[in-house]
């Protein structure tokens, strides 16, 4: 999808307000049916799962019923849900946010905090660390690493034709961010707090603000400081 495709997706998408209800009161499922969401529990004790007006009109129906009640609103007329995680070959740690319409790699690795939009995805073997950022459409090749805070920017708002382009091997340092339509070749590494706003040859090191090519990546001595670990990855 373009940019206008995603807008339009977005725009035109209902919004919902995602939420889980708990609530206590005599109810059978016979209450339930019929209804916009889904109802789970017995005699007593029910939890309510939905878009949180067609529960609250639910709920004020029954006011009188109804002993206790209480909501957990997750999102607030959102446009897209997030990603359902159940297919997912890939480790996805609690706090990660995936937007549905995002791609995930087998055996990558999404920690903590990271925010994956629509439409981005994410090569096999790749780790997007703790509170990275990829903007919708972003494409992350196999085998690279997104450091924590990176940011990785988007399609939408300001709006670009051509999508953020990490290539296969790639190490992006920590709080780096690389604008719209930028390529970043095969192999390279864009150092830590870097502001990438053109495109960066294969195999070289870029840094600094805007980022230029300060060296070959074949000329860095100490390879373990660009080295990714294996045993990071994989689902077992």
């Amino acid at each position: 999808m373009n940019y206008k495709q995603i807008a339009e997706l977005i725009g035109k998408s209902p919004k919902k307000t995602p939420s889980k209800v708990w609530i206590r009161g005599a109810f059978a499922a016979e209450d339930f049916e019929g209804e916009k969401f889904q109802a789970f529990g017995e005699g007593r004790f029910w939890v309510l799962i939905g878009d949180y007006p067609e529960i609250e009109r639910w709920t004020k129906r029954r006011r009188s019923r109804i002993k206790a009640v209480h909501a957990d609103i997750a999102a607030r007329f959102s446009a897209l849900p997030l990603l359902d995680l159940r297919k997912v070959r890939a480790r996805v740690e609690p706090g990660a946010v995936i937007r549905q319409g995002a791609r995930i790699g087998r055996d990558a690795v999404i920690m903590m905090g990271a925010v994956i939009n629509i439409g981005a995805a994410v090569g096999e073997r790749t780790m997007i660390d703790m509170n990275a950022v990829l903007g919708a459409r972003a494409l992350i090749g196999r085998n690279c690493h997104i450091g924590a805070g990176a940011v990785i920017a988007g399609v939408l708002e300001p709006p670009s034709v051509r999508p953020v382009v990490i290539e296969d091997g790639v190490l992006v340092g920590a709080n780096a961010v690389v604008l719209e339509g930028v390529r970043v070749g095969r192999g390279s590494v864009v150092a830590a707090g870097a502001v990438v706003v053109k495109n960066v040859p294969a195999g070289t090191v870029v840094a600094g603000v805007p980022a230029k090519v300060i060296k070959k990546v074949a000329a860095i001595a100490q390879r373990d400081k660009i080295a990714l670990l294996d045993i990071l990855r994989g689902t077992k």
